[in-house]
């Protein structure tokens, strides 16, 4: 079992659950059954990682529920089977990974390369203008962009949100 199931089968048990500091805290109307709480103790260091906002300012709990309902608007008002809403989901998920995280670089060196600025090969910025930008040259963005959609799907994984398998 999973830190992501952990969550999942306190919460039915009628189990609110909150971090402080390295210390979960949970709060229930009723005694939560002795197998949640082991499941919640076995994967406490996860579950309070689920449960922290991550760098880009949102929990594991807040990338699921995104997934989740981008996956319902594309099966229930998009008319998508499940496998293709899911997948539709996970590359929302990816892209909105991407633009929280973003990379930026100093002007002058290819971020992928390192190579400088040439008269045949000029830098060009990716990036947004808050952000800021990763100057790449163009021949070396299809590679940067592939590790960096890696980086988005390991992230994701790591918040228990996987690659749905494609048919």
């Amino acid at each position: 079992m999973s830190a992501v199931q952990a969550l999942k089968a306190a919460r039915d048990a009628g189990v609110r659950i909150g971090v402080d500091g390295d210390a979960l805290t949970l709060d229930a109307d009723a005694q939560p059954p002795p197998a949640v709480l082991d499941l919640l103790s076995r994967h406490k260091a996860q579950v309070i990682a689920l449960l922290r906002p991550g760098g880009d300012g949102w929990s594991g709990e807040d990338w699921r529920a995104c997934f989740d309902k981008r996956a319902a608007i594309a099966e229930f008002d998009g008319g998508l089977p499940r496998a293709s809403a899911e997948a539709r989901a996970f590359a929302c998920c990816v892209a909105e990974w991407l633009n929280r995280n973003p990379v930026r670089s100093p002007a002058g060196r290819c971020l992928d390369c390192g190579g400088r600025e040439h008269a045949h090969e000029k830098l060009l910025p990716f990036g947004a203008e808050p952000t800021g930008h990763a100057w790449l040259h163009s021949r070396c963005w299809p590679v940067w962009h592939a590790r960096r959609k890696a980086d988005a799907i390991a992230a994701l994984a790591h918040l228990g949100i996987d690659q749905p398998r494609t048919l």
